[in-house]
């Protein structure tokens, strides 16, 4: 069961929208680019497959450091086909060779996945590749998905900024686990704490949950949380903005076929002792 959802999670980084479409390869022809090694170093997010826009939830960042490594980061949770996956700068092997790039991922003793992406166009903020995934188990192909990816260039990294404690002070585009009534606490080893204001207007931090996990990566933060005897749940926002004591969260998000917008905007609080 493991390599299965392993399996469906390679084919999740770059083809997993809410609402599961079809993937495909189209015609779009190679423009020659040079030194596409140096361009490619930095941080790169996921953005659209095949022309669609990509929910927040479908997400996942790609980080070359150099021309021969890449850390993925992804967060999947009861997607119908791909299972579920919790992982924060899962390293890479990285080839580039002309307008070609492969990334190569040992999950396993047993598994490999295969990125290879032919870049199609490239600028300072986005690239754009026909991209072929394959997976393979002993040596052996079990899957092989094609598609056109754009990703965005992330050039900020909010993992420091947004260590202590915030209190939401508005949410607009409509509630899902997160409400205007709350408080986060975010700790430097990818926890954090809950808290909530009584019917008495105190805040109490909640203490009914067996674990409290989170990571940012780039401008994606991903959390997940388990209450006891509940079943796990996870959450997915992207940073739009953090500057001294004020932060703003923005998500895409799917519901019936329908896509939505939300914003949350926090405040950090300074406790006194």
């Amino acid at each position: 069961m493991k390599k299965v959802l392993l399996w469906a999670f390679a084919a999740a980084l770059i083809c997993s929208t809410t609402v599961f479409t079809s993937c495909s390869t189209d015609d779009n022809p190679v423009k020659p680019t040079d030194n596409l090694a140096e361009k490619l170093i930095g941080k790169w997010m996921l953005a659209a497959i095949n022309g669609q826009l990509v929910s927040t939830d479908g997400k996942a960042v790609y980080t070359l450091t150099s021309p021969t490594k890449a850390y993925i980061s992804a967060s999947i949770h009861a997607h119908p086909v791909v299972g579920s996956y919790w992982g924060k700068h899962f390293e890479a092997d990285v080839d580039i060779k002309g307008n070609q790039m492969t990334i190569t991922s040992k999950i396993d003793e047993d598994m490999t996945v295969v990125d290879v992406f032919d870049i199609t166009d490239i600028n300072e903020t986005k690239f754009t590749a026909n991209v072929k995934t394959t997976v393979l188990i002993d040596g052996t192909e079990k899957m092989m998905i094609e598609r056109v990816a754009s990703f965005d260039k992330i050039n900020r990294d909010y993992k420091e900024a947004i260590l202590g404690l915030w209190e939401c002070k508005g949410l607009k585009g409509g509630e899902t686990y997160n409400d205007a009534n709350g408080r986060l606490d975010f700790f430097d080893d990818g926890t954090y704490q809950y808290w909530r204001k009584n019917d008495a207007g105190e805040w109490e931090a909640v203490t009914t949950r067996e674990y409290q996990e989170y990571f940012v990566d780039g401008v994606l933060l991903c959390t997940r949380w388990k209450d006891v005897d509940g079943d796990e749940q996870r959450e997915w926002w992207e940073i739009k903005s953090l500057k001294g004591d004020k932060m703003q969260w923005k998500a895409l998000r799917e519901d019936d076929d329908s896509a939505f917008q939300q914003i949350m905007d926090w405040k950090k609080i300074e406790l006194e002792e």
